[in-house]
């Protein structure tokens, strides 16, 4: 937290030069903790989860207020919203209407999406929202698909995907309402930045992308569709992803056109295929992806869902430096022992250790973990989901943080 000793400026001078030396698979002072939170924040500051993703002012206080007494090296802005990359999709060439891809309560109520679940409508006020994905293409449109993505999805897709986009003019009426709520949003937004500022957090502009192939799973066709479609139309899917790298790459360099200096990367498909499926219709693309990133100056922050280990020497493709590789299973000291001085690697912390441990095994659990994986720098310590759940104790958020300060300087 900011002392006495120390400025809220001289804080984040220090956290950001910590968090980039590891990026950049230098040695920093001490191993770099990612921010804690998002599910606990609600439930430390006493508000429902619906007040976090319908109420901004709650939200903002209840942000500020964990950031505050669980303090890391890097702000724990907590995106309230989830996945809606078609609407982004379907307004390419309108910049400003961008953020229609982020699903936040107030938009997916105007929209009326089928995508996702949020607390205090399809489930409960305390739950959290879920991301449910869901098929809206037939197999047959694969051409279409291919053939012109954007305008595919922004006239038979979108309507689908809601009761609100159905018709045209169901359409109009729910698209203004929409330049609306983005104004309002504009207006009463949480503004991170402030928070960040003024705790002594760096401030890093970030974007978003995705692999092509999870763009099919999760908008598309489905995930149990799209596993079938690899083996009945191969060629098409291939083809399909291929289409849609294109867009996410443009994207991607619009963002850092923008400022972005990280471009965040979360994987869906990547533990359900074999190398060999893989290999052939999940990573060619995603390396695509992650290298124009690159070359385009920016840095990739992929997190790998799953267990990933059968996976990891395709990384080894990349250039040295390309970005960080965060894991929600996979054993982080296999992959700092096969990936050390090539890629950062962030993970470690399994969320069953968070909630069912105590300080003193979480306390020991640390010590041991950064003994192997510290050395030579390039890692960084964080929850294996970016979502801590309700359910962990927060003495052991405290036991954390703890024993990074004890066991993480070099």
């Amino acid at each position: 937290m900011v002392t006495a000793e120390k400025s809220a400026e001289e804080l984040a001078k220090e956290r950001l030069a910590r968090f980039e030396t590891a990026i950049n698979l230098g040695v920093p002072d001490r191993v770099p903790l990612w921010g804690l939170g998002v599910d606990i924040i609600a439930a430390y500051a006493g508000i429902t989860q619906h007040d976090m993703y319908y109420n901004p002012e709650k939200a903002a206080m209840a942000i500020e207020k964990f950031a505050r007494d669980f303090p890391c090296d890097y702000f724990p802005g907590v995106l309230l919203g989830l996945g809606g990359y078609v609407y982004s999709v379907a307004l390419s060439g309108y910049d400003d209407l961008a953020m229609v891809g982020l699903i936040d309560g107030p938009m997916h109520d105007i929209i009326g999406e089928k995508f996702n679940k949020f607390p205090g409508r399809e489930v409960g006020e305390n739950a959290t929202p879920q991301f449910l994905g869901g098929t809206f293409m037939y197999p047959e449109e694969y051409d279409e698909l291919i053939e012109d993505p954007i305008n595919f999805i922004a006239e038979k897709v979108v309507p689908r995907t809601s009761d609100n986009l159905s018709t045209p003019r169901k359409a109009m009426a729910t698209w203004v309402k929409v330049g609306m709520e983005l104004q309002r949003r504009t207006e009463t937004s949480i503004n991170f930045d402030d928070i960040a500022r003024k705790l002594g957090y760096p401030i890093q502009p970030s974007g978003w992308a995705g692999a092509p192939l999870d763009i099919i799973g999760d908008f598309l066709r489905g995930f149990d569709q799209v596993m079938l479609d690899i083996y009945r139309y191969p060629d098409k899917v291939k083809k399909a992803t291929e289409s849609l790298c294109k867009l996410v790459i443009e994207g991607a360099l619009e963002s850092i056109k923008m400022g972005a200096k990280y471009i965040n990367i979360p994987l869906h498909l990547n533990e359900y295929l074999s190398p060999k499926l893989y290999n052939e219709f999940y990573w060619p693309t995603l390396k695509e992806v992650i290298l124009e990133i690159y070359k385009a100056g920016g840095k990739s922050m992929v997190f790998f869902e799953g267990q990933h280990e059968h996976h990891l020497e395709t990384l080894l493709e990349l250039p040295k430096g390309w970005g960080v590789a965060g894991f929600e299973k996979t054993d982080v000291v296999k992959a700092k022992e096969l990936l050390k001085g090539h890629t950062c690697i962030m993970g470690g912390l399994p969320v069953s250790l968070l909630v069912s441990g105590t300080p003193e095994t979480i306390d020991e659990y640390v010590k041991n973990l950064l003994e192997k994986v510290k050395l030579g720098g390039g890692f960084i310590l964080a929850s294996g989901v970016g979502s801590i759940p309700v359910e962990v104790p927060i003495e052991n958020v405290t036991a954390i943080i703890e024993a990074v300060e004890k066991y993480g300087k070099y």
